[in-house]
């Protein structure tokens, strides 16, 4: 993207004062007080024809949404159960349960043997969670925030609760950007995303496929899709068939543009969050997480 085009950005001559050059202090600064507006132009000035100034973002980029995601995360770490478990290993005395094992001792007057007693200790299930980016049509600017934005959000909850994740992109075919199963580290993920180009057709049905392979390679108990569509279809094939083999499928769609996505949870028996601004995404996939 030519400069000339970039100044029509009112903020951008802020942020980059010369060719070649970005005011990180401003950057940062923007980033914090309006992600909504400086995320989607970051992700523009990632595209720049000026070969300094596109490295330069390419190379902060990353940090910077991963920041914001943290940011706007509240730390939670999903659902606790509790879980009987020996009691030498964890937890609290559960009496009742360890009942037989202090009157078998007692009878022979002994003391009970921590290994004989049982206990219950809070865990939270393990969760493999992939999450569907769509780049179909145009990937810039708020598009692609969006995507990285909710990449890096996915990854930190991830490396949070210690839970699996693949990211998966997604037109007329699928391409995988993180594997299940491969450990994740966020700012590669978010990169990765950066450098999206958007095009072809939308298919639903690929990006349920893809996310079914990619649960196949978790035994996790818990297996999430997170998908990140408007769901208006524009290939030939119907996703329902798909949808079927998809474990619990949650939708994040745009606020101004929910009816599609709203019409194919109710068909694949999903749960729809609609997002207004880039500031809500990290606590709005928090919740549909947890």
């Amino acid at each position: 993207m030519p400069r000339s085009q970039l100044e029509q950005h009112p903020r951008f001559t802020e942020l980059s004062p010369e060719v070649g050059e970005i005011d990180l202090e401003a950057l940062e600064q923007a980033a914090a007080e309006d992600p909504d507006d400086t995320l989607p132009l970051l992700m523009l000035m990632a595209r720049a024809t000026d070969v300094s100034l596109r490295r330069r973002v390419r190379s902060l980029a990353p940090r910077l949404v991963l920041e914001r995601a943290r940011t706007g995360m509240r730390g939670g770490a999903g659902v606790a159960r509790l879980r009987a478990v020996p009691a030498d290993r964890a937890g609290d005395l559960d009496v009742e349960a360890s009942l037989d094992a202090v009157l078998e001792a007692r009878a022979v007057r002994r003391v009970p043997d921590l290994a004989d007693l049982r206990g219950l200790a809070w865990e939270r299930p393990r969760a493999a969670v992939c999450l569907l980016l769509d780049r179909s049509g145009s990937m810039e600017g708020r598009q692609l925030a969006t995507a990285a934005l909710a990449a890096a959000a996915c990854a930190l909850h991830a490396t949070h609760v210690g839970s699996e994740i693949a990211v998966v992109a997604f037109d007329s075919r699928a391409e995988v950007l993180q594997p299940m199963g491969a450990t994740p580290v966020p700012d590669r993920v978010v990169d990765r995303v950066i450098g999206l180009r958007g095009h072809g057709a939308t298919s639903l049905d690929a990006a349920l496929r893809a996310a079914a392979a990619q649960h196949l390679r978790s035994a996790a108990p818990r297996r999430v899709t997170l998908l990140l569509s408007d769901c208006r279809v524009t290939d030939d094939v119907d996703p329902t068939a798909a949808a079927r083999d998809i474990e619990d499928l949650r939708i994040v769609a745009p606020a101004e543009d929910d009816d599609q996505a709203r019409s194919f949870a109710r068909t694949a028996g999903g749960r729809v969050a609609t997002l207004a601004t880039l500031r809500d995404l990290p606590r709005t996939l928090e919740a549909l997480l947890d």
